[in-house]
């Protein structure tokens, strides 16, 4: 019995293999590391920014690239997405509802106005310019409230193509670090002081990591106040994901209703597909996002919880560790999934967008800032 038993246990042990996220899981984790040491070395460069440009490198890297592509693409693929929700929905802890009413109700309604001009504008030059797929959407979503963060949040409900928030995601993280370096060079020929310029930031530069970086040079004054109007901004990521989830959903009933010479009598659809159609109509409504994100429901949860001041500092601090680390592997995700050459075919399209919606936010939140200081 021992002879005939080993072979069995011998075969199941070989037969024996790790999921298939685990790899790209892994290396995900090697490459927050390896943006934290970059972080670590060069303080300026926020950790976010070096994981998505990590991301791109290994996707295009000779003795990476072909891992990225291969056994590690669904572990990438799955940080990109749910490690991405996890932290958007521990971005809430660092939004309370007592720091927005501080700020004013004339300084709200800033951020509202350059946020509906941003997302407005840039949607519409894109669908303009002819940029594919969801790419409009995305960039607009990113430039007017928190960079890859919201992008990410938006590609959920909007099911976009994996190619597509990763050009995005690149666009918008080249145009933040630009602006850690060129911002603070306009604040004195702008004519803002240390307050205003730092309000000037958290409306105009896209992520949190970003905001802090470019707030700091002008002193503790200027980054308090771009920290509390950027998340003013990130608060607005609950209403837009709801609004597009909806739009979403109208979508796929218009389609439903109307397509292939179906139309509904009496609340029953008849004609066109027959049984087949109901049944496709069936799956296509489960495929339907809800009209909330179970993480956007999150992100407000904490939100409201942070909002109580029964969380302790200490436990404040470890969810943002946790909520930056998060973000750090989603983005390593979707920076691996950035394919350069066929950026070329659009490349020029995508930057001429992301240089004009940089206009638009930088120069509706200079308005807006002057307006209400």
């Amino acid at each position: 019995m021992t002879l005939t038993a080993a072979p069995g246990r011998a075969r199941q042990a070989a037969g024996w293999r790790p999921p298939a996220t685990s790899y790209g899981l892994g290396l995900a984790v090697a490459g927050v590391a390896a943006a934290w040491g970059v972080h670590r070395l060069l303080p300026a460069v926020p950790l976010l920014t070096a994981a998505v440009v990590l991301g791109i490198v290994a996707a295009h890297l000779p003795g990476a690239r072909g891992l990225v592509r291969g056994i590690c693409r669904a572990g990438l693929s799955l940080a990109g997405k749910r490690l991405m929700r996890l932290g958007i929905v521990l971005l809430g802890l660092k939004l309370s509802l007592n720091d927005v009413l501080g700020l004013g109700w004339a300084t709200v309604a800033m951020v509202l106005g350059v946020v509906a001009a941003t997302f407005c504008g840039t949607w519409w030059l894109g669908r303009r310019m002819g940029l594919r797929g969801d790419q409009p959407l995305l960039i607009a979503t990113g430039y007017s409230i928190c960079g890859a963060s919201a992008i990410g949040a938006v590609s959920e409900v909007s099911d976009s193509d994996e190619r597509d928030v990763a050009t995005s995601v690149a666009l918008v993280t080249l145009c933040g670090t630009l602006a850690i370096a060129v911002l603070p060079l306009l604040q004195h020929p702008l004519g803002l002081g240390d307050a205003a310029f730092g309000r000037w930031v958290g409306a105009s530069v896209h992520d949190v990591g970003q905001v802090v970086a470019t707030a700091q040079t002008a002193g503790p004054a200027a980054l308090g106040d771009a920290v509390l109007v950027k998340l003013v901004r990130v608060a607005l990521l609950a209403p837009l994901v709801a609004v597009l989830a909806t739009s979403v959903r109208a979508r796929g009933r218009v389609k439903r209703t109307g397509g292939s010479g179906s139309q509904e009598i009496g609340g029953q659809e008849t004609g066109g597909q027959g049984a087949g159609g109901q049944q496709a109509g069936g799956q296509e409504a489960k495929r339907r996002p809800p009209l909330v994100p179970l993480f956007v429901l999150g992100f407000l949860a904490m939100t409201a919880l942070r909002s109580t001041d029964v969380l302790s500092t200490a436990v404040l601090d470890t969810a943002a560790t946790a909520q930056e680390l998060l973000l750090a592997a989603a983005l390593f995700g979707l920076g691996s999934a950035v394919h350069l050459p066929s950026l070329t075919r659009t490349g020029a399209r995508v930057a001429a967008l992301g240089l004009c919606a940089w206009v638009v936010i930088a120069g509706a939140s200079y308005g807006g800032v002057l307006l209400t200081t």
